[in-house]
């Protein structure tokens, strides 16, 4: 869903904003906008990594 805003041209909060999380501690509660980016960098990193080695 993420992935999906970011598409959008929306920020880091407007994403926080719009998703909620649905497991553990936090349940219910919005992530961080500093949570958004850590997960999309991540996705970025992993992305790169597999069509660089293929």
């Amino acid at each position: 869903m993420a992935l999906h805003l970011r598409s959008q041209e929306m920020s880091l909060r407007d994403i926080a904003s719009q998703l909620v999380i649905t497991k553990g501690k936090k349940k219910g509660q919005h992530p961080s906008p500093a949570t958004i980016l850590r997960l999309l960098r991540e996705h970025d990193e992993t992305t790169t990594a597999a069509t660089a080695s293929a």
